[in-house]
């Protein structure tokens, strides 16, 4: 058994069976913590139990990590909208570009009819088709897709080409079925996991990261959650404390990403009954969140937001010849729109405070040092924890 299939196999092991709702710090780092552990919790509404996108009822996450010798660092995360075929049972759904550097698959396709017809795989940019090829085989597997002649695969992308071995192009069927087969709705593991593996934020390391928003019964007692995957520039705030100013920047000299490029991609998904329109409104708001980190969606970034609803009042059915659907008005929308913004921000501080430092291809890019980010947000009466 090669090393590779090794690292693969128990990644997905663990994935499966503890889905443990932190990571393991790396040799010679700080223990890492995710943001609440820090004080930071921003805007008024609460998380739910999980604070992660699995607190939307139905919501399933996978991870398979890759992590081969000095040279690829990488994975796949998958997002699979409830527990049934997401092909045969769908989801209304949008996608909104905030820049369009990147190469989103089946985006068109889900603008174009307002729904979801498979899981969502997030992985590196090189490994797109790869990864929709596999899912595609997986899909066709399935029991009552016997007859099924088209498929609209969502896979979606940041370039981990800094310490991942890119254009070797990793990952295959093997990857993406392990992060199939560990999806569950429980915790989900965060920062170097999965489609994070070698992503770069801010200068230091970036990675998975989850937070969700449950609103109160006074407003419909909707459950918001949202996972990124953070491979972007821009200087770090963090509830307006300006965190990478006072920590120095360049972060990682020298090894940071010209002009501030890279990508973020944001999955949003609620329990609240919305349509496919109210989903791209409610997907444009997490762009929102993103601004209020510190990201000026750069040129060279691919900014994109995937929303989806689980509602049982709007899911579409495959055979259908007519739709019967009851959906959340106008006016009640609102509510959802601060939940996102304020799930996607503290999503993004998640993704990068639980990152661990990786050496690989002769650079280390540096977790962030929490113990001096402690100190910043003590300073500017953020926290004072």
């Amino acid at each position: 058994m090669t090393r590779m299939r090794f690292e693969l196999i128990v990644a997905a092991a663990i994935a499966a069976l503890t889905a443990l709702p932190t990571t393991l710090p790396a040799q010679g780092t700080q223990p890492r913590a995710r943001a609440r552990a820090l004080g930071v919790a921003p805007g008024v509404l609460e998380p739910g139990p999980r604070n992660a996108i699995t607190d939307v009822a139905g919501v399933r996450v996978g991870q398979a990590t890759l992590i081969d010798g000095d040279s690829v660092h990488t994975g796949v995360t998958a997002i699979l909208p409830h527990g049934g075929n997401a092909y045969l049972d769908r989801v209304p759904a949008a996608v909104v570009v905030g820049n369009g550097f990147g190469k989103l698959l089946g985006s068109t396709q889900v603008n174009e009819l307002g729904e979801l017809e498979s899981p969502i795989l997030l992985t590196c940019t090189l490994c797109v088709w790869r990864a929709a090829d596999a899912l595609v085989g997986w899909m066709l597997e399935q029991p009552g897709m016997e007859r099924v002649r088209s498929l609209n695969p969502l896979v979606a992308e940041t370039n981990d080409g800094l310490l991942n071995a890119i254009r070797s192009r990793p990952i295959g069927a093997a990857q993406v079925r392990a992060a199939l087969a560990a999806a569950d709705t429980g915790a989900v593991a965060e920062g170097s996991v999965g489609a994070g593996a070698g992503t770069v934020a801010f200068g230091w390391k970036g990675g998975i990261g989850t937070s969700s928003r449950k609103l109160t019964e006074r407003y419909g007692g909707w459950t918001v959650g949202v996972l990124v995957q953070t491979n972007f520039g821009g200087v770090l705030q963090v509830m307006g404390a300006p965190v990478g100013q006072a920590l120095g920047w360049p972060a990682n000299p020298g090894i940071i990403m010209p002009r501030g490029d890279g990508s973020i991609i944001m999955v949003v998904a609620t329990d609240a009954p919305l349509s496919d329109r109210n989903l791209r409104r409610l997907a444009s708001r997490a762009l929102m969140g993103l601004g209020r980190t510190g990201s000026t969606a750069s040129n060279g970034s691919g900014d994109y937001v995937i929303a989806f609803s689980t509602a049982a009042e709007v899911r579409r059915s495959a055979t259908a010849r007519r739709l019967t659907t009851t959906e959340l008005s106008n006016d009640d929308v609102s509510p959802l729109f601060g939940a996102v913004v304020e799930a996607t921000e503290e999503a993004i501080y998640n993704s990068v405070f639980m990152a661990t430092t990786v050496h690989s291809r002769g650079a280390t890019v540096e977790a962030i040092p929490l113990d001096r980010v402690r100190e910043i947000l003590a300073k500017y009466r953020v926290s004072d924890r």
